[in-house]
């Protein structure tokens, strides 16, 4: 069974919605973002593939010339709040697979043969991350990356900041969600996430986790509706010109993770303030590999690719190093 994906774009006359149809993008009428959609669905009780099919255009494009920037159309972020980037959170759940959590523990051992908190934290989801339907398991790992200003599309360069150390890839899956206007929250679908991260920043201190995931990322090029999120394998990269760096099979999804997805949210979504009317989430689900594991640097212009069976087109970005030099912010009393 094919997943339905949807894709997000722009042109000079605005906004747009489209199915995935290999090899075209079929083009969908009376809506102009996914979030539109997702609210038209709950508001109706119409399921969100019936509302997809019911407005289907007879409009084609090349999916191949969108995806490679070679048409007037361009790619968005697969899932955003149209109107206010501040209404979406972009958040994530660390230490959820098992090389991760031995890549953290690598980072901040320094010869100490003790288990470290992370590994700890790690541990405890294996122990607990599972509970019984209707029972709550143990709180993982959580981190904020910013709001939806942060979200970058296919294509578009992430970059580090002058006040950066580093940026590497994290492949990971991101899943999509939407409060209602009664605050209940509803799950979209899920999409290819690249989690750009400051692995340098974060290797100098694990207190300095949290500032180091404060950096663009990326989603998409595909929204996948009815995913499967059980098991999810895949490939990530990184290139130089025509060189490939490094790369290496990933694997994601419940069967691989030491929580499952239903306590993931729920420690999500158990916090008001991540329950308020009209909000997006955009929430990352974790990785077992990474190019910083084998301590890569990137460079200025290195592209990372990530691909999951099943999810659609590759997530390309290439990495972006800023020139300009740190500045004191100026801090203005009223």
């Amino acid at each position: 069974m094919t997943n339905t994906r949807l894709v997000q774009l722009k042109n000079n006359s605005g906004r747009a919605v489209a199915l995935v149809d290999e090899p075209n993008l079929i083009l969908i009428n009376n809506f102009s973002s996914v979030y539109e959609m997702a609210l038209g669905a709950i508001d109706t009780g119409i399921p969100l593939k019936k509302l997809i099919t019911d407005n289907l255009s007879a409009n084609k494009l090349d999916y191949d010339k969108i995806y490679n920037g070679q048409s007037e159309w361009k790619l968005l972020p697969a899932f955003d709040h149209p109107e206010n980037p501040m209404n979406c959170i972009v958040s994530g759940t660390g230490l959820t697979h098992k090389s991760s959590a031995m890549s953290r523990q690598a980072m901040h051992q320094d010869g100490d043969v003790k288990p470290t908190d992370s590994l700890i934290v790690y541990q405890w989801g294996v122990e607990g991350g599972n509970p019984e339907p209707g029972k709550i398991g143990v709180q993982p790992e959580w981190f904020y990356k910013g709001t939806g200003y942060m979200l970058k599309a296919h294509g578009e360069p992430l970059e580090v900041p002058p006040y950066g150390n580093d940026g590497g890839e994290e492949p990971e899956v991101a899943a999509l969600y939407i409060i209602d206007k009664n605050g209940q929250p509803h799950r979209v679908g899920f999409c290819t996430g690249n989690e750009f991260s400051d692995h340098v920043m974060e290797k100098k201190n694990y207190l300095y986790l949290a500032p180091s995931k404060l950096r663009q990322c990326s989603i998409g090029p595909e929204l996948v509706i009815d995913a499967d999120f059980k098991e999810l394998n895949g490939k990530v990269s990184v290139s130089r010109g025509n060189e490939t760096l490094w790369e290496s099979v990933a694997t994601t999804g419940e069967n691989n993770m030491a929580h499952s997805l239903a306590n993931l949210e729920y420690h999500h979504f158990k916090y008001e303030g991540h329950r308020m009317p009209l909000q997006v989430h955009v929430h990352y689900l974790g990785t077992n590999a990474f190019s910083y594991s084998i301590k890569l640097l990137l460079q200025h212009n290195d592209l990372m690719t990530v691909q999951w069976d099943g999810m659609g087109r590759a997530l390309q970005n290439p990495i972006k190093i800023s020139s300009e030099p740190e500045e004191l912010v100026e801090i203005k009393s009223i």
